[in-house]
């Protein structure tokens, strides 16, 4: 008399994986490109964020711009934006201190002030990749007139298109 086997067979379970593996094959670079496009999409935000914040910024302390990114924030220390505290113009508590931190969502910022005197008159902010090809494919560019331009092969300039 037959005994009856229980279980799989080495060759249904080796289809079972390839199947797996096919299917693996086909969302894993999907979800990469949603994650570039949602760290793209954040740059886009944290640059309007810097614009928006330099508007209030200069509108509050004036006559100029802030003088780093940290003065937007909590100028290097938490306890500066708690609800008891009144902001400065070191500490104004307008943007997040991960973005004053220059990396936020796969990009890197970099915020040049440009002095006239003692104000700065103007400011430019970049958002780049921190590595290109994985974290975005986009470079972005802002400055005082809150235009966003984007370039896609290199660090995107005041000469890119606007966005």
């Amino acid at each position: 008399m037959g005994r009856k086997q229980r279980g799989f067979s080495l060759i249904e379970l080796l289809i079972v994986v390839a199947v797996i593996l096919v299917i693996a094959a086909i969302a894993i670079p999907n979800l990469m490109r949603s994650r570039m496009a949602a760290n793209e999409a954040s740059a886009v935000a944290s640059l309007r964020s810097i614009n928006t914040s330099q508007v209030v910024y200069q509108n509050t302390y004036g006559p100029g711009f802030a003088t780093k990114l940290a003065d937007l924030s909590d100028g290097g220390a938490a306890g500066n934006c708690a609800p008891s505290v009144t902001p400065t113009a070191t500490a104004s508590c307008l943007i997040d201190a991960t973005l004053a931190s220059g990396t936020k969502s796969g990009y890197t910022f970099l915020y040049t002030p440009v002095s006239s005197g003692a104000t700065v008159a103007s400011y430019s902010a970049n958002a780049d990749p921190t590595t290109p090809g994985s974290t975005g494919q986009r470079h972005f560019f802002s400055d005082q007139t809150n235009l966003i331009r984007v370039n896609a092969t290199a660090v995107a300039s005041n000469n890119d298109p606007a966005l």
